[in-house]
């Protein structure tokens, strides 16, 4: 029987939802390998985890591999989750880093599934509800194909996203790698930069200074939004399924597919309404 304590890599793991899956992994016993290079990620994300023996920070760009044998030596024996959470995330961080963000998608993703590969673990892709573009369906399932752009302003994060899950698939069909895709839609909570270009941080900001809320277009646009602690509640429930593979129909045959999973508030707001919920609670 083995009794090794699990072990999970977390890429991205000082950012605003990759800190809080480390926190969340350390509390139910595994031991974590937190993967960043901080472009967008901060280290005061994770300070107070720095000090616990079963967390470990490697400052590295995952566009570059890893070599998890050399840089942590005797600490780790084998990663048992490989949560791939590197990412520029805000609107504000792909358009400063657009090469990058698509490396990250590309690079990155490659280098984090050989992780997965080499050492036969589950391997868990934070996508985005960005891979369904501007959509024509709302809600959209996870059958839906997307109506998107590859020049428009986001194309680089949509695009970056839509490939890692393709390149995952790849390496589901190709390699037998057990691999999760968590489509997440919008999440909040502590953690986020008050300068970070979205919606909610942006509307907390302005209230609290007592300027006028800036919303865009007519505001009638929705947002799903999901507290921090739901997403990482129903990631980390993704990664626990026991059953990954779900079938797929296709014109001709049944196919096995890679395990694909909206992740947000089934219930929507218009930006209008969330900028008046937050100047009723801030009292501006």
């Amino acid at each position: 029987m083995d009794n090794r304590q699990t072990t999970s890599l977390v890429t991205g793991g000082s950012g605003f939802v990759g800190s809080y899956i480390c926190e969340y992994l350390l509390s139910v016993g595994h031991k974590v390998i937190c993967v960043d290079n901080l472009v967008t990620g901060a280290k005061s994300n994770i300070s107070y985890l720095i000090d616990n023996p079963d967390f470990f920070f490697v400052s590295h760009d995952i566009i570059q591999p890893v070599y998890l044998d050399e840089v942590l030596k005797n600490k780790i024996d084998g990663v048992d989750f490989v949560y791939h959470f590197a990412s520029p995330a805000s609107p504000k961080d792909y358009y400063n880093h657009p090469i990058h963000t698509l490396k990250v998608g590309s690079i990155g993703t490659l280098n984090a599934l050989g992780i997965a590969k080499r050492h036969g673990a589950i391997f868990i892709l934070a996508s985005s509800s960005e891979v369904y573009g501007d959509p024509e369906v709302n809600p959209q399932n996870e059958n839906y194909l997307g109506n998107v752009s590859t020049t428009g302003p986001r194309s680089v994060y949509d695009e970056a996203k839509r490939f890692a899950e393709a390149l995952a698939s790849a390496y589901y069909h190709a390699h037998g790698v057990d691999i999760r895709i968590a489509r997440l839609f919008n999440t909040y909570g502590p953690r986020m930069r008050i300068d970070d270009g979205r919606a909610v941080p942006n509307f907390i900001s302005q209230a609290l200074k007592g300027d006028e809320i800036t919303v865009y277009g007519d505001g009638t646009q929705t947002r799903s939004l999901c507290y921090v602690d739901d997403t990482v509640d129903g990631i980390y429930k993704l990664a626990s399924y026991t059953n990954s593979v779900c079938a797929i129909s296709s014109d001709t045959e049944n196919t096995s597919a890679p395990l694909v999973m909206n992740i947000g508030n089934p219930l929507e707001m218009t930006v209008l309404d969330i900028a008046k919920s937050i100047k009723d609670i801030t009292d501006s």
